[in-house]
């Protein structure tokens, strides 16, 4: 099952960071929090990802292209021009990059993706996010139910669009932006999908969460997995330094991998 990762914003709110790279390309413990994401995944044994380029969507592209190189140990013969590798620590992934636009939203960005996912459910969530879900388990649900979309509902400090959730069948009744308390669910990305999510879409550029996500419910056709542990998105400086004193704390809640 493929991943898809939302990864072309601009990251406003974070522009002491973004101002020179792509938000999901701030560093955590020196890794960017894409990294992350990915590790959190690939610790199930999902390894293709599908990656929404945007803004500044070069330096992803090349950070992937010398992946390889950067995590090598390597003899560079300049006579030969060649190069031996002895040792690499290189992740077992296939990642396909697609420019889905610098100005895009979310919803427009996942329908210029369609093609490379091909005509299977699939998983979807932000280049900006960590979390100790368990994807098995989530997946596990998503196949229960049989609607067409599952999204994670966690219980963060506020900021975010609340999800209305029927905590007994978790159904998702309706979704309302900024959420000021901290006792709602909101959504916290990892969606599984089915294909059929694309006849959600609207050729106007609209928001995933807006449009498409509010007729989903509508539909009765979104449910959430309901999350009560660790969750965190890179919103502000002051998330990623969060973030940051996490990571270097004895037990990274996220880190889930050896």
């Amino acid at each position: 099952m493929k991943v898809v990762i939302f990864a072309g914003g601009q990251g406003s709110r974070l522009s002491e960071e973004t101002v020179a790279k792509p938000k999901p390309m701030v560093e955590i413990g020196g890794k960017p929090i894409l990294w992350h994401i990915m590790k959190i995944y690939s610790h199930y044994g999902f390894n293709e990802f599908i990656i929404c380029l945007g803004y500044k969507g070069d330096l992803i592209k090349e950070w992937f292209a010398n992946y390889f190189l950067h995590n090598s140990d390597i003899t560079i013969d300049l006579k030969e021009n060649s190069i031996t590798t002895h040792q690499n620590n290189a992740e077992n992934w296939k990642v396909t990059l697609i420019d889905t636009g610098l100005n895009s939203m979310t919803a427009t960005r996942l329908a210029k993706v369609k093609d490379y996912i091909g005509n299977e459910d699939f998983m979807l969530t932000y280049g900006d996010g960590v979390s100790n879900v368990d994807i098995k388990k989530l997946l596990d649900f998503h196949k229960s139910h049989n609607k067409i979309a599952t999204v994670t509902a966690v219980r963060p400090d506020g900021r975010f669009g609340i999800l209305k959730v029927n905590q007994e069948s978790g159904q998702v009744d309706g979704f309302v932006e900024k959420n000021e308390g901290r006792s709602e669910w909101i959504n916290g990305g990892f969606f599984v999908l089915r294909p059929e999510v694309f006849s959600y879409l609207p050729e106007d550029d609209v928001m995933w969460e807006m449009g498409p996500m509010q007729k989903l419910s509508a539909d009765k056709e979104i449910m959430a997995f309901v999350h009560d542990g660790f969750w965190k998105a890179m919103d502000t400086l002051r998330d990623k330094n969060q973030l940051d004193s996490i990571w270097n704390s004895e037990k990274p809640a996220w880190k889930l991998w050896s």
